[in-house]
């Protein structure tokens, strides 16, 4: 069970975390039809577009009010209305999501009344389903937005319905790709069982070419899904930050869940299908056991190169325990842990401290560590400390295929054993050029021998 301490700076030098309008509007991309609205500056927009583009590598469908410096004085109302009525007449959206940003929650803008009077006063908007949540982006962070997104979008659509005993209702975290929610629900359908994913990424951020141009998000989870979710006879959460929006289903349609720490990992893994098979009534299918034998190989190839290893790791609660955890069980010390903001996610991480900090934090505690693991932004820091670099997270904007990079499950565990690993053997590479492709001999001598200016990890015991 890991510590938490707060970084007592006067300043982030240099930041880890992604502000909460952000996540908020990650979430809302994945609805179809919809048209993310971010209440603030333009700038505060165009940043986040900017971050999102650079990130998935596709084009982003994101509106602002445009305040400035008189009608943040005076009140947004009139922006708020006007965003309003003209994304509904240009774009059409089945869904237009709002989240505030900390410009308009410092003036402390009724949005929740604004939008009341509005509806009142345009009536060709009663066709159109408008969701707003609270996120200041001077509180939280990306986690917490993505949070609050999920479960605003579930209090303001989802409605009691007839349970249908073979629907189930997944909520993936802001942690998981593309990629790794279609292995999920492929993991579900697997059983017999149809699933509602919400949000759904894996639909409208896969990239794919789109067949043709609405100026919304183009895939996702529908609005009728959405509402469907009312009548789904269980939910599965991945990551902590999904227990709030579950929390919320129950309240609203008695609908029991189960939220999984994460979906990286041997155990956790086993419990998911185990769980699966309970719902279903039907046993796990030969594919999955296959796949578990392979994973397990996978882990005894792979801790030839992890163990022993320390790791210095900077990401959201929910992925720090991810990528942490699956670490620990290859054997590799997580020496330094940074992450942005609290949750009850740090306390199951098998670390001596986590630090609420900044890259700049991370870079002083890696020092001496062996691999770097963070967003694009800390490969500054990888290059100074002349470390192995492993980019995870959001954003990832100096490589492709993020959409589908897949970490969860059987399958995209082991995709993850076998890049850290292969990362490692390359760092061994690169330091004994001379003499590669070492005998088993002079791999033994290399992996238990200090080499500058990092550390390379000694042979653990196979363990799987």
């Amino acid at each position: 069970m890991a510590s938490v301490v707060e970084s007592k700076k006067s300043c982030s030098v240099n930041p880890l975390k992604m502000s909460q309008p952000l996540g908020a509007t990650l979430a809302f991309l994945g609805l179809d039809s919809c048209m993310p609205v971010m209440h603030g500056s333009q700038g505060c927009t165009s940043f986040g577009l900017v971050l999102l583009v650079r990130h998935f590598k596709e084009a982003i469908p994101l509106q602002t009010t445009a305040m400035n410096e008189v009608t943040t004085i005076l009140g947004g109302y009139e922006n708020i209305e006007a965003a309003l009525v003209n994304i509904q007449k240009r774009a059409a959206p089945k869904i237009i999501a709002i989240c505030s940003t900390g410009l308009t929650e410092t003036k402390g803008d009724d949005v929740t009344g604004f939008l009341v009077t509005t509806r009142k006063r345009k009536p060709e908007l009663s066709d159109t389903e408008i969701v707003y949540v609270s996120t200041p982006d001077y509180l939280g962070s990306f986690e917490d937005g993505f949070k609050h997104a999920v479960t605003g979008i579930v209090r303001t659509l989802v409605k009691p319905l007839p349970v249908k005993h073979d629907q189930i209702t997944l909520l993936p975290g802001c942690h998981l790709s593309p990629s790794d929610i279609d292995e999920l629900r492929d993991t579900v359908e697997a059983f017999g069982l149809s699933v509602i994913v919400l949000p759904d990424i894996s639909g409208s951020l896969d990239g794919h070419i789109p067949p043709d141009w609405r100026g919304t998000t183009l895939g996702g989870t529908t609005l009728d899904q959405i509402r469907a979710a009312g009548a789904s006879a269980f939910t599965i959460g991945v990551g902590e930050q999904t227990r709030e929006g579950a929390l919320a289903l129950q309240t609203i349609a008695g609908t029991p869940f189960e939220v999984f720490e994460r979906l990286t990992g041997l155990e956790v893994n086993d419990r998911f299908l185990q769980r699966l098979a309970e719902l279903s009534g039907k046993p796990v299918p030969a594919k999955y056991r296959r796949q578990r034998s392979q994973l397990l190989d996978a882990m005894l190839d792979g801790h030839f190169y992890t163990g022993g290893v320390k790791v210095a790791i900077g990401a959201e609660p929910d992925l720090l325990l991810a990528v942490g955890s699956l670490l620990h069980e290859m054997g590799a010390e997580l020496r330094c842990c940074v992450s942005t903001t609290k949750s009850p996610a740090h306390a199951l991480l098998p670390a001596e401290q986590v630090v609420v900090g900044d890259l700049e934090d991370l870079e002083r505690g890696a020092v001496g560590c062996d691999l770097l693991i963070t967003h694009s932004h800390g490969r500054q820091a990888a290059e100074r400390l002349k470390m192995p670099f492993l980019r995870i997270g959001f954003p990832v904007f100096d490589r492709i295929g993020n959409s589908h990079r897949c970490n969860v499950g059987y399958r995209g565990t082991m995709n993850l054993i076998f890049e850290i690993a292969n990362l490692m053997l390359d760092n061994i590479k690169h330091h004994h050029a001379h003499d590669w492709p070492l005998t088993p001999e002079a791999l033994r001598a290399a992996t238990s021998a200090p080499i500058a200016p990092t550390t390379q990890p000694t042979l653990a015991p196979a363990s799987a």
